[in-house]
């Protein structure tokens, strides 16, 4: 079983990301968080070895929040979600060591499988 990390400022998003993943096999929505902050104080707690995290969060962007979970749990796969077009988005997402980057308008069962096969241990 895989135990997923969701964060995301909007509990719009958060709850279509906990949908996808119960409906998912192999994967459980492990925790939430709202903010970058938020994240890096659950990760201790928990058995997660994906994270999704919102590339525009206030506070913590999501660039910083990957960078930071990653140096805390190298094991710890972390893909960027945004609304935005890859290409609209600051470089930084390339270099923060993030797994992927996708749209949040394409998250579904399947592609949260091929990432998983694609990036995940």
């Amino acid at each position: 079983m895989v135990d997923v990390l969701t964060v995301d400022d909007q509990e719009i998003f958060r709850a279509v990301a906990r949908e996808v993943i119960v409906s998912t096999p192999g994967f459980h929505p492990a925790l939430e968080a709202t903010s970058g902050e938020e994240a890096l104080e659950l990760l201790p707690e928990s058995n997660a070895a994906l994270a999704l995290v919102d590339v525009r969060m206030p506070g913590m962007d999501g660039i910083e929040t990957a960078r930071r979970l990653i140096a805390a749990a190298p094991d710890l796969v972390v893909v960027l979600v945004s609304v935005e077009e890859p290409s609209n988005l600051r470089s930084g997402a390339g270099c923060c060591g993030a797994a992927a980057l996708v749209r949040k308008q394409e998250f579904c069962p399947a592609l949260l499988r091929e990432l998983w096969a694609a990036h995940g241990s």
